[in-house]
């Protein structure tokens, strides 16, 4: 719970200066006319509505576990990033759109000293909040902080193409530069929403979290276990689950093959951060069923 806590307080701040970086690009963007200004400003404004899916997602997911979820609400997080991502979709859209108006009906853009400095300030406030959420999401294996930090990422790049775009308009480059621009920064958009499902449907489809030779070792390192196989795991970084089966002596009585398991649970929880729950299913050992 006290991740959770920390989480939201990550997204809080991310969320007030997202909001300070969207109106400033957007006010500025539209003052001066530029198309790609302006589509940095709505997808900043999407890193907003992002930290507010976030903050929600975090909400649902620090609930107990209870009857009906028995496993928890873990998963309201990743099913928050997926929202995310979806949103980026429905953004980038409106910035093709845009651009494709701009094609038809070119307009100049007022370029300003003010334009570089909003820019290339709001530039370095993205790279902070990047670095800063990225490393707070692997620090407290947050779901929801990763991907996010990944759709600040992309307003980076989304950033220095606004830039690139007003110094080739500066030094005279034709207008059609800028609805081009915004063409390439509808692609960084997509990219990282699609890094964010791809992300978020890894953990929703159970796609494999720890390297089985590596539980395979420790489990066979415990002292009694003769075999092991049958090795899945899944879930989250921060909510690991693992289930094996492991062969012990026949001779073995039912209290101390349970004693067995019991180390086996204790050890893979100690050696493997995150792992929150182990299942091992004991079996008598076959030498011949192993070598078929």
């Amino acid at each position: 719970m006290n991740s959770f806590k920390k989480v939201k307080q990550v997204l809080m701040l991310i969320l007030i200066l997202n909001v300070m970086v969207a109106l400033a690009k957007l006010l500025y963007g539209m003052y001066i006319k530029s198309a790609s200004m302006v589509a940095d400003g709505y997808h900043s404004l999407s890193d907003s509505s992002g930290n507010i899916v976030g903050l929600v997602g975090i909400y649902l997911a620090s609930k107990p576990e209870d009857e009906e979820h028995p496993y928890g609400h873990k998963k309201f997080e990743t099913f928050s990033s997926i929202f995310i991502s979806i949103m980026l979709f429905v953004v980038s859209y409106n910035v093709l759109k845009e651009a494709y108006s701009r094609f038809l009906n070119p307009v100049v853009p007022k370029i300003t000293l003010d334009s570089f400095i909003i820019m290339i300030v709001t530039l370095l406030i993205n790279i902070f909040v990047f670095t800063y959420e990225y490393r707070q999401g692997v620090k407290l294996k947050s779901d929801i902080l990763v991907s996010d930090s990944l759709h600040t990422k992309s307003d980076i790049y989304v950033s220095v193409s606004v830039l690139i775009t007003l110094i080739a308009l500066k030094v005279g480059i034709p207008t059609y530069i800028d609805p081009i621009m915004s063409v390439v920064i509808s692609i960084f958009i997509i990219k990282a929403g699609i890094e964010i499902i791809k992300h978020s449907s890894d953990i929703l489809c159970d796609r494999v979290v720890v390297d089985s030779k590596k539980i395979h070792d420790i489990a066979v390192s415990v002292k009694g276990v003769l075999s092991c196989h049958q090795i899945r795991s899944r879930g989250r970084e921060d909510d690991i689950n693992i289930d094996l089966h492991i062969m012990v002596d026949p001779s073995e009585n039912i209290i101390d093959a349970h004693d067995i398991a019991s180390q086996l649970e204790e050890r893979l929880k100690k050696e493997i951060p995150g792992v929150t729950e182990v299942i091992v299913h004991i079996e008598p050992y076959n030498k011949n069923e192993i070598e078929e």
